[in-house]
């Protein structure tokens, strides 16, 4: 690539659209999954929906880390901002996410020390300054983050920083992208791989799905032709009666994944089981703080009081991460839920489907 231009050049994107047109026209209608919230962003803001046949479908899945973070998980942060000489650190996005009381913007203005920051480096560079304060930092993502997050633990505990703390909450993806696909709830006819995770994991992890579940995987970048390149491949696999995982992003995600990445993953955390906003306990799906690292883990050094979590009142949070319903079927879509006042994690994050359909897609409803 020389130019980003090259990747959003309309006469190539039509010249796809009428060959997936094609290449659709004699099948059912297909449901593909763009796990990704910034596939859905891309999706909805290069109006990628407009171009396709009425028969080819894309439904939203739970790639967008804010969104899959429980409510308990918010609450617990919430119950840590209040103990004594705590700064809890987190990127800006989780600040706004409503807990079952409060959020973390709300604890900010009565004078907690919650500050936003751009990495986990940034947290302990805090805690290296201030002594006196136990930092706190708020670990969210998929394969993505975590690694960054695993370096930052691994350094502080080589600088023996006794005030540097993790509260976990990452997540893998390829047990949630199971999960789905075995719902009957939701009938996934091609999966649009999440290119970021990609470039860490690698193609193998994807062949689950494609041998168990005869489900194709593409693993697509987030540029409009990247997303129409990687359907019409779908679409070329689902005619071709085969199942695979193909890589579309070979400029930038290879095949074999991140070897160093996924050394400091399992450097640092244990798989366990995890609960994902609106799906539930999803087993082998979260990322912990394993033994070794425990001294750093923010559940373990400060226990909080057991908090009821209420459920989102009017939010179907949870069935559009599923696939469910739109944010369309909403009743409190644009209305009661707005991004300067959202009920639910969909509509706070930046990669949010709420937020992509209120930005991108409202207007033509």
């Amino acid at each position: 690539m020389k130019y980003i231009d090259e990747f959003r050049n309309s006469d190539i994107a039509k010249n796809i659209s009428v060959a997936i047109a094609e290449k659709a026209r004699r099948l059912k209608p297909i449901n593909i999954m763009e796990v990704c919230g910034t596939h859905t962003m891309s999706i909805c803001n290069f109006g990628i929906k407009d171009m396709l046949p009425d028969n080819v479908n894309f439904i939203s899945g739970p790639g967008c880390p804010v969104c899959v973070t429980p409510k308990s998980y918010i609450d617990k942060a919430v119950a840590f901002s209040k103990k004594p000489g705590v700064i809890l650190t987190t990127f800006g996005d989780m600040v706004r996410v409503p807990g079952s009381n409060s959020s973390l913007r709300e604890e900010k203005a009565k004078g907690r020390h919650v500050r936003i920051v751009y990495s986990a480096l940034d947290a302990v560079e805090l805690a290296r300054k201030n002594p006196d304060k136990k930092v706190i930092f708020l670990g969210i993502g998929f394969e993505t983050t975590s690694p960054t997050v695993a370096a930052s633990l691994v350094y502080a505990k080589k600088q023996k920083l006794c005030n540097f703390f993790v509260f976990s909450g990452h997540k893998v993806i390829l047990p949630a992208m199971e999960a789905l696909v075995k719902d009957g709830d939701v009938r996934i006819n091609g999966f649009l791989c999440p290119a970021h995770v990609s470039t860490i994991i690698g193609k193998k992890p994807y062949t689950l799905i494609t041998g168990k579940y005869k489900t194709p995987c593409v693993i697509a970048g987030f540029e409009p032709l990247d997303i129409l390149q990687g359907i019409y491949m779908i679409l070329e696999q689902i005619t071709s009666k085969i199942s695979k995982v193909e890589n579309q992003y070979k400029r930038v995600a290879r095949d074999s994944g991140n070897k160093k990445a996924l050394t400091l993953i399992n450097e640092v955390f244990s798989v366990e089981d995890s609960e994902w906003r609106g799906i539930g306990m999803i087993k082998k799906s979260g990322l912990f703080l394993n033994k070794k690292y425990s001294d750093l883990d923010a559940e373990k050094v400060f226990p909080v009081k057991s908090v009821t979590t209420k459920p989102d009142a009017g939010c179907i949070c949870g069935s559009i991460l599923k696939g469910i319903k739109t944010p369309f079927d909403c009743p409190s879509f644009s209305k009661t839920c707005t991004p300067e006042k959202p009920k639910g994690a969909c509509m706070v994050s930046s990669e949010g489907t709420c937020a992509a359909y209120y930005k991108y897609r409202i207007w033509k409803e």
